[in-house]
């Protein structure tokens, strides 16, 4: 086995995941967060021995999870997601957020995609303004707008204002 070829086996089993938990925030289902990850994990793969001299190999496959996800959001223009925690059979720890978030995330699976990935990126990845318009290839007023509707919907769903601090975690 090639050196590359182990570098990215081993990025793979190492940050899996965790990429498979940041598509589940950006999508509310496991099973599109499982498709998300593989994905940008099959689109990693292919640029790889590219990636990982230049770039940071995690923020690559954040960044094609979040496009793929707008992507397909465009091409859909239904959302499909529903108000239901994953099923409870699912063992990674990282997805078991129904305890003590008051409802967050249930919440936020609720609104649209482009409204929910625009909070995910800001609160959860603490992206700037600039940086998720760039991401997500609007403007910066549109990054703006969709935060503040967002918001908006989910103080009038009644998720308490303590709860938006469990959404940061940093890059």
């Amino acid at each position: 086995m090639k050196d590359a070829d182990k570098a990215f086996e081993d990025f793979v089993r190492a940050r899996s995941a965790a990429l498979v938990r940041y598509g589940y925030v950006l999508t509310g289902n496991p099973h599109d967060a499982a498709d998300l990850a593989q994905e940008a994990l099959a689109r990693l793969g292919s640029a790889w021995s590219r990636v990982r001299r230049k770039d940071d190999p995690e923020g690559y496959a954040r960044t094609t999870m979040a496009r793929l996800h707008i992507s397909r959001w465009r091409r859909r223009r239904r959302e499909r997601l529903s108000a239901d925690l994953p099923e409870l059979g699912y063992t990674d720890p990282g997805l078991d957020r129904a305890e003590g978030d008051g409802g967050l995330w249930r919440a936020l699976a609720t609104l649209p995609r482009r409204q929910r990935a625009v909070l995910v990126l800001r609160y959860y990845e603490q992206y700037t303004d600039e940086e998720i318009a760039a991401l997500l290839r609007i403007s910066r007023g549109t990054v703006r707008s969709q935060a503040a509707r967002a918001l908006d919907k989910l103080r009038a769903s009644g998720v308490p204002a303590h709860t938006s601090a469990t959404v940061g975690k940093g890059r």
